[in-house]
């Protein structure tokens, strides 16, 4: 399907029923093809999320979307949308669901006597700048919380849309209370439409972070996940290319394929990677104890084995080369004003 990643919509397991095309005819066709992207309203409670995992390196997550059109084929967020009573594939990229409450519970959450102020994430799940940002513009909303707060956040994105908000950005950046990230996973195009169709491009993505760097906002890149035999060769031109665009910091993460991602990836690779495909997934079985799915603590994000080894060294090597800074980017955990408070001397 065009400009989509997944193939297939896998079962949803925690559906009782399943509608499926046993006997296609030539009416259902339209139906089969359908591109359009659908939006659904979400107005949950809270949004904010603690996150307890001792692995990531994040403590207040807050996601305004649910699914995401970018369509990486690879996406660990592909499973939440289960809960949601959709498929893991196709209906992730077609099915969004927007939180435009997102900015009022947010304000909420910071007046609360309780509050502890930690960066918060933007996003843990999925892509806060996808493409439904343009017609929500929830995002930049939530920015605005976190200025007049002062309140420090970070950001991962691999869509240029966020440049959008470079005033935002910059008020952040003159107390340090914004780092980002870029998610750069190949700069071969021909890769990239393939496992990321919706994205912005290699090319636009460095240019993210050139305009960022020379607006004296932090920013590194994380390139995510790393594939064996399809994208593992390129982290030194990754980092290379980064640095040179001004990033001063970088991170990644092995490719792990939980649940229903193992059906789609595997699907995807045999279709574009026929030749490989086989070798491909016994070596991310390799990194994970001999399957594809990995949920231990302290080892799904990187693996193990000789290949994990081996991409970790060439990532350490790499960053040494062309990221020798020292001093690690510290956020501001003390600017932290409500609207009407006087500062405290």
């Amino acid at each position: 399907m065009k400009g989509r990643g997944a193939t297939i919509n896998t079962n949803n397991p925690y559906n009782k029923k399943l509608y499926a095309s046993d006997h296609i005819e030539g009416l259902d066709e339209e139906f089969l093809v359908d591109e359009k992207t659908e939006y659904f309203l979400e107005f949950p409670k809270k949004v904010v999320n603690i996150v307890l995992s001792a692995d990531i390196p994040i403590e207040y997550s807050l996601n305004p979307y649910q699914g995401c059109e970018h369509g990486c084929i690879y996406c660990y967020a592909r499973n939440t949308h289960q809960y949601w009573g959709f498929s893991a594939g196709l209906d992730f990229e077609r099915k969004i669901m927007a939180k435009p409450d997102a900015p009022k519970l947010l304000e909420e959450a910071l007046n609360k006597k309780a509050w502890e102020v930690k960066p918060i994430s933007l996003s843990g799940n999925t892509d806060c700048y996808q493409p439904a940002e343009k017609k929500f513009k929830i995002t930049r909303s939530i920015l605005e919380v976190l200025s007049r707060y002062r309140h420090p956040v970070g950001i991962i994105t691999k869509n240029q849309l966020i440049l959008r908000d470079l005033d935002l950005l910059k008020e952040l950046a003159v107390d340090n209370l914004i780092q980002v990230f870029i998610s750069i996973t190949s700069l071969n195009e021909d890769l990239r439409r393939k496992l990321e169709p919706r994205t912005s491009s290699a090319i636009r993505r460095l240019n993210v972070l050139e305009t960022l760097s020379k607006n004296n906002i932090p920013c590194g890149v994380m390139i995510a996940p790393v594939i064996p035999g399809i994208n593992s060769h390129e982290i030194p031109e990754i980092m290379k290319a980064a640095a040179n665009a001004g990033a001063k910091d970088a991170g990644y993460q092995i490719v792990r394929l939980n649940g229903a991602i193992g059906e789609i990836f595997s699907k995807w690779i045999h279709e574009y990677f026929p030749d490989r495909a086989e070798k491909v997934l016994h070596q991310i079985e390799s990194m994970h104890g001999g399957s594809l799915n990995d949920s231990r603590i302290n080892t799904r994000m990187k693996g193990e084995g000789k290949i994990a080894e081996s991409i970790k060294q060439l990532f350490t090597a790499s960053k040494r080369k062309y990221m020798p800074w020292k001093d690690p980017f510290e956020i501001n955990l003390n600017a932290f004003k409500r609207p009407g408070q006087m500062s405290l001397f």
